[in-house]
């Protein structure tokens, strides 16, 4: 658990991107069309939508659809309203601040959930069992999650990611987890490699630079800005171990 000071850095570090996670307009585009039943003026929630590059691009797939976007953290909802703007979507897309674990919203209220790069901060279990009242049946689920896609993974990435994530799993188990959690799977695919760097890695490697000298000399800032660049070391080195998956599934 970050303290306030670390977890004020960590937005720094984050702050502008383009991106919050791994992800491209053509993967959102296709997990989008697995959802082949989808009214075309679907309600939509995004969960977790960061600065929201994803739910311009579903906005934009579906132009009679009507998406509410959250997030906890504002300055991506305002980075979100200006992106939406840009491409003339304002109008259809609500960004509001909330809490993913405890929504406001009328049960069955929406046609699909999505959540890129998000269900993790609650865990996928609890994430997919606490959102399903919100969808109507037969509504879907379309979600990325970070998993190991070989059964013996390199010592380095493996020492890595049991401490940063220690309930990273293969496809197979979330597909168990999913089912568990009361959904049907449609299909799921990996993310490609450039997707983890065009709108993501590349930029925040270039922010890393800027705040070294930013903060230089504040040891908890700098240790927030290492474990950075370990991360971006560890996908240069054992990008075919792992990667994000995208799940499309139906309540």
């Amino acid at each position: 658990m970050m303290d306030d000071h670390r977890l004020d850095v960590f937005f720094d570090v984050h702050c502008g991107l383009p991106r919050q996670g791994p992800g491209d307009a053509k993967s959102t585009r296709k997990a989008l069309r697995l959802c082949r039943d989808l009214p075309s003026d679907a309600n939509i929630l995004d969960i977790g939508c960061g600065p929201g590059a994803q739910t311009v691009v579903i906005a934009e797939a579906l132009p009679e659809a009507r998406i509410t976007a959250i997030d906890a953290h504002e300055p991506y909802l305002k980075q979100l309203q200006d992106r939406a703007k840009s491409v003339a979507c304002d109008t259809r897309i609500s960004a509001q601040r909330h809490d993913m674990s405890q929504l406001p919203f009328t049960p069955g209220s929406f046609d699909l959930v999505w959540a890129e790069g998000s269900a993790y901060i609650m865990g996928v279990s609890h994430a997919l069992r606490t959102w399903r009242p919100l969808l109507q049946n037969g509504g879907y689920i379309a979600l990325t999650e970070l998993v190991w896609l070989t059964k013996n993974p390199p010592a380095k990435a493996s020492e890595f990611f049991t401490m940063e994530y220690p309930d990273m799993t293969t496809p197979d188990k979330i597909v168990s987890i999913i089912a568990e959690a009361g959904y049907q799977t449609l299909d799921h695919f990996t993310l490609p490699d450039h997707a983890w760097w065009d709108d993501y890695y590349t930029p925040l490697s270039t922010r890393l630079q800027s705040l070294e000298k930013k903060y230089a000399g504040d040891e908890a800032a700098m240790a927030v800005i290492e474990l950075t660049k370990k991360e971006l070391a560890i996908r240069e080195q054992f990008s075919a171990s792992y990667g994000y998956e995208f799940f499309v599934a139906r309540k």
